[in-house]
């Protein structure tokens, strides 16, 4: 069965989801299937070569980004793909646990001379790392990096080299063990991103100086993007021997008389404790969203608004498919219906749309968190989890007279009643053809 049948199928019991779903099929709207098809490639000595090249590395090493990307305008694309694709290629090396840790550092420090280093390219990444193809070819990459304004390199240059050396400190040591490293390696593999992009959007001349500014603001954006990864992929990471789950939360709900690893959160007498240190891991993310409703409420340019909201609503549909759900323990598929993915994508065009869609997941959250207040190990999370709550509420208040919450909500709901109805229109019809078909066998 195809991908796309299998998509719709799951759809089927979310109207709205389906008919978007439906739309986005008819209307070939994603950007980067030109990109992703090596046989539409110029040849080598044609001046396209390299933008095609680096857009084709980007649909094969971007999970979620490579469509936000593309629908930037010109020249703020082509610098945001080449963004992306020289910090890709510092995480694919600090993710390779195959590399020796002392040439690891190194590569780490180094990396972001590299990119002025024409021809360089990295060839001893481990058999199984998914993305070594975007080191093999790095040279493409640096091209590419080479031909962008100065003041794009050195804002990209500057930012892979602070993060570099911060994840050349946790090379050195175990990863996040304190809930103090974790935030601060979230900070340095995260953080900084939202950083660095800040900058260049100031830059680009599209969005107001202050933009550049608003580093806390820019940090609670990429934490946010990593701290929901780092939770989804739990059971990943750890089957690869990588762990980012700090061990001060997960201790604090054992016995202190337990000894082991991480790996005890996937033992069966001890559910409860992983659970805690799930939804306790979900809720500090959860915090992140107050910084997140502020920072988009401050873009003006709409193909930077939808580059950074997208991600950061995809982002909140992952916390809460998360959240409270014991599957992360069991299975390394849990992942967004790509109905709910599509949906998102083409229903938040501006600050007030957003803010309903957020405020959508933070009542789902809300209902799932409602057991916690009963558990001995939860008491704390739910206490957190409802102060945060309350911020957000005080946010849309504060700002409600520059958002149109009530009637982005009632466009909301009129799309979701007009998906009822075509799916329900739709369903009779079917119904009425077998009915007839089965009919006209009978007699």
């Amino acid at each position: 069965m195809s991908s796309d049948i299998t998509e719709l199928i799951k759809s089927i019991q979310y109207p709205s989801e389906l008919v978007e779903l439906i739309k986005y099929k008819l209307n070939n709207e994603d950007p980067t299937q030109f990109y992703r098809d090596i046989n539409n490639c110029p040849p080598k000595d044609d001046e396209k070569y390299i933008d095609f090249m680096n857009y084709y590395l980007l649909g094969l090493t971007s999970r979620s980004f490579a469509r936000v990307i593309q629908e930037l305008t010109p020249e703020l694309k082509d610098v945001v793909c080449v963004f992306y694709l020289v910090l890709r290629g510092l995480d694919t090396i600090e993710d390779d646990m195959t590399i020796d840790v002392n040439k690891k550092v190194e590569l780490l420090r180094n990396f972001h001379s590299y990119n002025y280093q024409k021809g360089w390219t990295f060839t001893e990444s481990g058999p199984n790392e998914k993305d070594r193809v975007l080191l093999e070819q790095y040279d493409i990459v640096i091209e590419k990096f080479l031909k962008l304004d100065p003041k794009y390199q050195t804002i990209i240059a500057d930012i892979c080299k602070q993060m570099g050396e911060g994840m050349s400190e946790f090379c050195l040591k175990e990863k996040p063990s304190t809930i103090e490293n974790y935030y601060l390696y979230t900070y340095y593999v995260a953080g900084l991103v939202g950083i660095g992009l800040s900058r260049i959007f100031s830059a680009s001349g599209l969005e107001d100086p202050s933009v550049a500014e608003k580093t806390e603001l820019a940090d609670s954006m990429g934490r946010f993007l990593q701290k929901t990864n780092i939770i989804r992929d739990f059971l990943e990471d750890y089957e690869d021997g990588r762990k980012f789950w700090p061990d001060e939360v997960w201790k604090e709900f054992i016995p202190e008389d337990t000894e082991g690893d991480i790996g005890i959160l996937l033992k069966r007498n001890y559910e409860c404790c992983a659970m805690a240190t799930l939804n306790y891991l979900c809720v500090d993310a959860f915090q992140h969203v107050v910084d997140v409703l502020e920072y988009l409420s401050s873009l003006k340019d709409k193909t930077i608004f939808n580059f950074c909201a997208i991600p950061q609503l995809m982002a909140m549909s992952t916390l809460t498919l998360v959240f409270n759900n014991p599957d992360i323990f069991k299975t390394k598929s849990l992942k967004t219906r790509k109905g709910e993915t599509v949906k998102i994508m083409r229903n938040n065009p501006d600050i007030s749309a957003a803010t309903v869609t957020i405020l959508s997941y933070t009542d789902i959250i809300a209902d799932k968190a409602e057991i916690l207040k009963y558990l001995p190990l939860e008491k704390g999370n739910y206490k957190k989890l409802d102060e945060y709550m309350k911020q957000i509420d005080v946010w849309v208040e504060k700002n409600s007279s520059k958002l149109n919450v009530e009637e982005s909500t009632r466009e909301a709901q009129k799309r979701e009643s007009i998906s009822d109805l075509i799916v329900s229109s739709i369903s009779l019809i079917i119904i009425a053809i077998i009915s007839i078909i089965i009919y006209s066998f009978v007699n």
